[in-house]
């Protein structure tokens, strides 16, 4: 008869790491005589990351007595006490690859559900001083669980544990853990994986996307596509569209240097010559300018999507830099470009109502949006809304116009930033429909003030899609205590190594060794990051790469889609962009 043989808590706590501060409720010990077990977690207990622990769904972790004996067999380790995992209760039996998500226990006074293998993250490497701890627990099978209370009440170590329900399809804690983090998924496990109630939400969408991508034959990056590296584009016209904006149209080019001499810059993945990509509606254009190092920016892509040519317009903000050097180009010159990529795309396989919202030079990637449900005759109600500060700055006016003329259902919203922002007030007057889709693009803090106003009129918040060129929110869970910093080259000597740039920062520096992975080289130079288990395990870190090439030492569990890396475990083979 499976038993409780410890309860154990602790409440969150600041922890110094890596020169970090980690607030976090790893840190579990023992406690004697009966506790109280209530909906969100047991007297006396904490997490200090909700995101990723406790709440409802996630009550209570358990971990068994046989994993703790393997642990100490296999890392040699004899101070391995109850707790040290993390968990709430340990336990003598419930073995990982015996019980299942739904199972329901009784465990004392109170009543458990199953609902998803325990959450890999670096916290437990923290805690163990084991870094790949994280990796270890998914590749031999031993996680651990995670309860939702059903019935509250009283259990203590002792208690014996009663299964009053077996959980449907009879997917164990190891199978479910698998089929999340590891290749080669079995199709009919991750039909059942979607159809399980007790499984906690967000394992279950992931599990609908794996099962689509893998219906669908594609998956995570299939978007990247495209050749290898940069290639030359011949810029073909020259067209300003204000005073500050000109849009340049590129065709294939040749293998000649692009913008002059792009030694410094060299890719030793050039791309060549061959077709061009047809670009998805939305999607953007790295481009790469003369400098050592060869700065590289990125511009959407505003033309209707073709795969003999592209249109990218540029805003000139100061006489200097990459855009400045874009608006003396002439028809006949050629520009590096890498293949379009970006998942801020328009879903052409949607019926309902469009939203394209955009301030300024964010119009860009709409523009193609817009080109495409012209070109399609769409029939769908569409919404055209653009704030600019003046008519003077207007770009693409007549053409949007025109555009929207040609489509039965568009609705035109101009809205000069002169006489005030465009505010919630007046979406709200523009009967936009609750179920439509929305992209947005522009400044910050224009998106986030028209996202709000768009979920306040009743659009659903996961229908709301915004274009973010600057660096993404970084990911960083349980480490508190930072501002915001501007990227950086890190501190001391340079490094001798290949380039690595991160598009997304503006920021290109040498390759260092010492720093063992991508990631931990951007956080020397304060780029924001998104990172959990920091072992190749929960591809939180996935990252596209521009151009170049990396290894990944250690191994991930899983590789990541071609075209991107995972940067905690990442070390650059040959000059390398990253999209971060």
């Amino acid at each position: 008869m499976p038993r409780l043989l410890s309860v154990n808590v602790g409440m969150p706590a600041d922890v110094s790491w890596q020169g970090r501060t980690v607030h976090t409720g790893i840190v579990k010990r023992p406690v004697t005589g009966p506790r109280m077990v209530r909906r969100l977690n047991v007297d006396g207990d904490g997490q200090g990351d909700t995101a990723g622990h406790g709440g409802e769904i996630r009550a209570v972790l358990v971990y068994q007595r046989d994993s703790y004996d393997y642990w100490r067999r296999f890392l040699g380790r004899d101070d391995l006490e109850y707790g040290q995992f993390g968990e709430n209760f340990t336990v003598d039996g419930l073995p990982d690859d015996e019980v299942c998500v739904g199972d329901r226990y009784r465990v004392g006074e109170a009543e458990f559900e199953v609902t998803q293998p325990r959450v890999t993250c670096f916290r437990l490497g923290m805690r163990l001083g084991v870094p790949e701890m994280p990796a270890l627990l998914v590749a031999h099978g031993r996680p651990g669980f995670y309860l939702r209370v059903i019935t509250e009440g009283h259990v203590e170590a002792g208690d014996e544990i009663i299964r009053t329900r077996t959980g449907r399809h009879r997917l164990t804690v190891a199978a479910v853990d698998a089929l999340l983090y590891l290749p080669d998924r079995d199709v009919d496990r991750l039909r059942a994986a979607t159809d399980l109630p007790a499984l906690s939400p967000g394992w279950r969408a992931s599990f609908r996307d794996l099962l689509q991508a893998a219906e669908s034959g594609t998956a995570d990056g299939a978007r990247a596509g495209g050749w290898p590296g940069f290639r030359p584009l011949r810029v073909t016209r020259v067209v300003p569209e204000t005073p500050a904006v000109t849009s340049l149209y590129l065709e294939a080019g040749d293998d000649t240097e692009a913008g002059g001499d792009m030694e410094a810059g060299g890719d030793m993945e050039a791309g060549g010559d061959g077709p061009l990509k047809r670009p998805e509606p939305g999607q953007f254009l790295a481009v790469r300018v003369p400098g050592d190092p060869a700065p590289i920016r990125s511009y959407s892509l505003s033309a209707a999507p073709s795969e003999t040519g592209y249109r990218i317009s540029v805003k000139r903000e100061s006489p200097e830099g990459a855009a400045a050097y874009l608006h003396t180009l002439k028809a006949g010159a050629t520009l590096d470009a890498a293949a379009p990529r970006g998942d801020f795309v328009l879903d052409e396989h949607d019926d309902a109502p469009v939203v394209l919202l955009s301030a300024g030079i964010g119009a860009t990637p709409l523009m193609a949006m817009l080109h495409a449900l012209a070109a399609g005759g769409s029939k769908r109600e569409i919404w055209w809304v653009h704030t600019t500060r003046s008519p003077a700055e207007h770009a693409f006016a007549a053409e949007a116009h025109r555009l929207l003329a040609t489509l039965p259902n568009a609705h035109e919203k101009i809205h000069y930033s002169g006489a005030g922002r465009l505010t919630g007030e007046d979406l709200a007057g523009l009967g936009i429909a609750e179920r439509a889709s929305a992209y947005l693009c522009g400044p910050d803090l224009f998106m986030s003030a028209m996202r709000e106003a768009l979920v306040s009129i009743g659009l659903d918040p996961h229908r709301i899609h915004r274009e973010l060129f600057g660096t993404l929110p970084p990911i960083n869970p349980g480490v508190t205590g930072t501002s915001p910093v501007a990227p950086h080259r890190p501190e001391g000597p340079a490094g001798t190594g290949p380039l690595v740039t991160f598009l997304r920062s503006g920021l290109t520096v040498p390759w260092d060794g010492s720093y063992g992975t991508v990631l931990s080289l951007a956080e020397a130079c304060d780029v924001p990051t998104r990172w959990s288990c920091r072992t190749g395990v929960c591809h939180t870190c996935v990252t596209p790469v521009v151009s170049g090439s990396a290894h990944h030492q250690p191994a991930p569990l899983e590789p990541p889609a071609p075209g991107s890396v995972l940067v905690c475990c990442a070390r650059p083979e040959t000059d390398l962009v990253l999209d971060l």
